[in-house]
């Protein structure tokens, strides 16, 4: 009886209240979203692709919108905006999960690789959230999640564009939660995913901007991203800013950054000396 009872209470967590997810489409974003449905929260749904989000939708057991827009079209996000808040009067919810990822060396990748991973990863979040933030700042009530990486706290080869986009996150996050918790009431929560079985590696930026095209054998071997959301979900309501969903070597990477970050520096400068000895290598053949 106390089972079922603890499970009523959990499908009633976020009963009435708005969660807007950006990435949607697949991998975590998906998967948060049904996560979230499941404890009964109505959904808004966004990324590039209407298709896809509304295979989303139709699976989902709560209200949904499919709301596409892309990221880094700053013209038109105030009336995305608006358009979000009109659906059901309010947004309780943000995850800012949407992003590109890379997979190349720094001397070897072109400026532009730069310009669109910022754009993607650290830009598009904080211009969503600041045109939300007065919405939820006048209610006094809110949560804000943005989907940084491990790679937001250690400095891990082949991704310097990525790295700095998800470092600046949690920077601006954690800045953001200082300023928002206590007076407005706003809960700022940060998310370090390790490897999660996801299209990110396939859908990484090369040296020249044009797509990796290939799953990593880490992502391959990730964790599964249902799992990786009911994690998520688990710390948010347990009320940890900072979340790290990694195992093994991520996990100790992420860790390391405050308990031993010499190490971390050492351990990383290890994989990037190897990768960079392979290119000079394969660069002399």
């Amino acid at each position: 009886m106390a089972a079922n009872q603890n499970g009523r209470d959990r499908q009633m967590e976020y009963s009435g209240k708005v969660i807007w997810i950006t990435g949607a489409s697949s991998g975590i974003g998906e998967a948060l979203a049904e996560a979230f449905a499941a404890q009964g929260a109505s959904l808004i749904l966004s990324g590039r692709r209407s298709d896809a989000l509304q295979a989303v939708a139709d699976r989902l057991p709560t209200a949904s919108l499919v709301l596409p827009f892309e990221t880094t079209d700053k013209q038109a996000l105030p009336g995305i905006v608006e358009e979000a808040i009109a659906w059901q009067g309010h947004v309780d919810g943000l995850v800012n999960n949407a992003g590109i990822s890379q997979r190349s060396l720094a001397v070897d990748t072109a400026l532009e690789v730069y310009d669109r991973i910022i754009a993607v990863d650290l830009l598009a979040p904080i211009w969503l959230t600041q045109l939300l933030l007065p919405h939820m700042t006048g209610r006094k009530s809110g949560m804000i999640v943005g989907i940084s990486s491990v790679a937001g706290r250690a400095g891990v080869p082949l991704r310097t564009a990525y790295c700095a986009a998800k470092h600046g996150l949690i920077g601006y996050l954690d800045a953001l939660r200082a300023e928002t918790e206590l007076h407005y009431g706003l809960k700022v929560h940060t998310v370090l995913p390790g490897s999660v079985r996801t299209q990110v590696s396939a859908n990484a930026l090369a040296a020249d901007g044009s797509l990796h095209g290939k799953t990593d054998s880490t992502i391959a071997n990730g964790m599964d991203p249902a799992l990786c959301a009911q994690r998520i979900l688990a710390d948010i309501a347990a009320g940890h800013p900072e979340i790290v969903v990694a195992e093994g070597l991520e996990d100790m990477l992420a860790k390391l950054r405050f308990s031993d970050p010499d190490k971390l520096f050492g351990t990383a400068a290890a994989m990037g000396g190897q990768l960079a000895a392979q290119r000079d290598s394969a660069s002399a053949q």
